[in-house]
């Protein structure tokens, strides 16, 4: 039986070609992923458009929410970081609140599992990269703030064309670009922009967590699901499941 030990729903912006190898690559035994692609307008992967594709995002997400429902998931991710940017912590708060209650399934956002990895790991003091353009990145600067972080240190990754075309090298060099002496941790945004290849490798060179959209929210959907799994190589947060 697929998913004897949970079903994990992920929402994916159209265009994104990482997450879903990259969640598959994290799935433990036992354990089904499934996807639906949200209906999103703009040049996708563009930094250009953003805000547009969120907004559409988030009004046809009920649709794209009864699609993943079929598959009876132990829980459904919203897997792109930015849309929480749009929406703000109010607001996000708000759509969990009315997803949940309109689907009857779990719902969780790839922002709100950082906001909850970097509190379970303590971390008042972070350091962020991004790939996003100058006005993404502040949303996503004062979204941390609202939930009570400090944003120690904060960057962009320079030369983006289009997220979808980086590279786990490039996030490498983003890490380190943004990592500052006062950061407990450092956080990458971004679901989009591949991490996995290096993440262990940047905690291993900064000393510190490196927390990735993608790690945090599966290390979340499991821990939501109850799956106790560790899951080595990729950083401590996916390696603690009980954290």
């Amino acid at each position: 039986m697929a998913g004897y030990r949970a079903r994990l729903g992920f929402l994916i912006p159209p265009g994104n070609p990482t997450t879903e190898p990259e969640v598959i690559r994290l799935t433990p035994p036992g354990v089904s992923v499934h996807f639906t692609r949200m209906v999103a307008h703009g040049v996708t992967g563009s930094l250009d458009g953003q805000e547009e594709r969120n907004r559409t995002q988030i009004a046809h997400l009920d649709d794209n929410v009864a699609l993943l429902s079929m598959v009876n998931p132990s829980v459904m991710v919203l897997a792109h970081t930015a849309t929480s940017y749009t929406l703000g912590k109010q607001g996000e708060a708000e759509l969990v609140e009315r997803i949940q209650r309109s689907s009857g399934f779990r719902f969780i956002t790839a922002f709100g599992s950082v906001v909850e990895a970097l509190q379970r790991l303590g971390v008042e003091r972070v350091a962020v990269g991004t790939p996003y353009s100058e006005a993404s990145t502040q949303q996503c600067k004062a979204n941390l703030e609202a939930y009570g972080f400090k944003v120690v240190s904060i960057g962009r990754l320079g030369g983006v064309q289009n997220i979808y075309d980086e590279t786990p090298e490039r996030a490498y060099s983003l890490a380190r670009q943004v990592d500052s002496v006062d950061a407990q941790a450092v956080f990458l945004s971004g679901v989009g922009m591949p991490t996995l290849e290096t993440l262990a490798m940047m905690e291993q060179d900064l000393g510190k967590p490196v927390i990735s959209s993608t790690a945090a929210m599966m290390w979340n959907a499991l821990r939501i699901a109850h799956v106790s799994a560790p899951i080595n190589g990729f950083g401590r947060l996916l390696a603690n499941p009980n954290l």
